[in-house]
């Protein structure tokens, strides 16, 4: 594989919101953008994989696709893992390690499967192994057909290099720039959360305003290959889009350790001066001064019967403030629990399929405009 060669490259997303996501890419003006089971697929080079990492909110990992070949058994497996032209992609001076998935295929033993691809790569790069090093290979074998692809990003993309300080139930900034987009918020209205926690949500959205690259403050892995141009990289993190966003952003919490934590991400992130903090409770909030925009929320869900019952409270007196005090706003809130979201009286449309999160499967509920 040449550095310039065109190939297939794999944006990692949580199940259910692939179709958001692909939105997102072709947007970002990415070509021909498919979604398919756990991500988006497009095709590209270098700079491509160089680009999504460094702009694409959405994505939880790059995957670059640098091989595919039949696989009916392990010594097939070593001698097609043996044609792959290694030098082209990996340095035999950076660490690497492998990880395999079987389904569906007469090669059953992932962890065989890895072995032997990691002793291909070993013997015919001279790059040692390492279960801490920077550059991973995956190896998904499905129907008899094996497909490599190297992990260009390393840290999962959400680390964006701002959050230091994060709260209890984190939402991922990934996650969170989805939910975001699929209640239409495209950097034009000012966002309120009102249970702000770390700040994900108003960052993220400031961001978006300020069209801030989300890989602007991070390292990948992909500049640990021998396909990296470090010239090439600066250049492209260099060119510059920012903007002063035109409606402000607001996050209110009742504990002051949040309020702390969020001013500080902010800070990091280099949007302190869009978004104001306040520590107040769901009854005392009132919509700031201008236009009406988006209220956003990831509210507790509890994991237990008797947690959920005692957070009703929480979620009608919020359901009652939006209600009597935010006319024109659109109201969503995340949550586990379609008895939590009625209980908040809002007259929420049919709510999105629900998606997986810490373990557990979490639904956005939103609002049209309230009357």
């Amino acid at each position: 594989m040449t550095k310039d060669k065109d190939f297939e490259i794999f944006l990692a997303t949580v199940p259910g919101l692939e179709s958001v996501l692909c939105a997102e890419v072709r947007l970002k003006g990415f070509r021909q953008p498919v979604a398919v089971p756990g991500g988006v697929v497009i095709r590209g080079g270098w700079p491509e994989v160089w680009r999504a990492n460094l702009w694409v909110r959405g994505s939880s990992r790059v995957l670059a696709r640098i091989a595919s070949f039949p696989a009916l058994h392990l010594s097939q497996l070593d001698r097609r893992a043996r044609q792959v032209a290694w030098q082209d992609v990996l340095r035999p001076d950076v660490p690497f390690r492998v990880e395999a998935s079987c389904a569906g295929s007469r090669v059953y033993h992932a962890g065989a499967a890895a072995e032997r691809i990691g002793k291909a790569i070993a013997q015919m790069l001279g790059a040692t192994q390492a279960d801490d090093a920077p550059v991973l290979v995956r190896a998904r074998i499905e129907q008899n057909i094996c497909t490599i692809s190297v992990d260009t990003s390393g840290d999962l993309l959400h680390r964006r290099g701002y959050k230091q300080a994060i709260n209890r139930a984190p939402l991922r900034e990934t996650m969170a720039a989805l939910f975001l987009r699929q209640c239409g918020y495209n950097g034009q209205e000012p966002v309120l959360d009102p249970m702000c926690g770390s700040g994900t949500f108003v960052i993220e959205a400031a961001e978006i305003a300020a069209r801030l690259n989300p890989g602007r403050a991070r390292h990948f892995a992909f500049e640990q290959l021998a396909t990296f141009d470090a010239q090439a990289w600066q250049q492209m993190r260099a060119v510059k889009s920012e903007r002063t966003p035109s409606v402000h952003f607001y996050g209110s919490d009742r504990d002051a350790g949040a309020i702390t934590m969020s001013r500080a991400n902010a800070e990091r992130a280099g949007v302190q001066d869009y978004i104001t903090f306040a520590q107040t409770p769901i009854s005392a909030l009132r919509p700031p001064p201008g236009p009406a925009g988006l209220v956003i929320a990831n509210p507790p869900y509890g994991t237990r019967i008797g947690d959920k019952q005692s957070l009703l409270p929480l979620y009608s007196a919020f359901g009652q403030t939006m209600l009597a005090h935010f006319p024109g706003w659109r109201v969503a809130i995340v949550t586990t629990e379609a008895k939590l979201a009625h209980g908040t009286g809002l007259p929420f449309l049919p709510p999105e399929a629900p998606v997986p999160h810490g373990g557990l499967r979490v639904s956005l509920y939103q609002t049209a405009p309230l009357p």
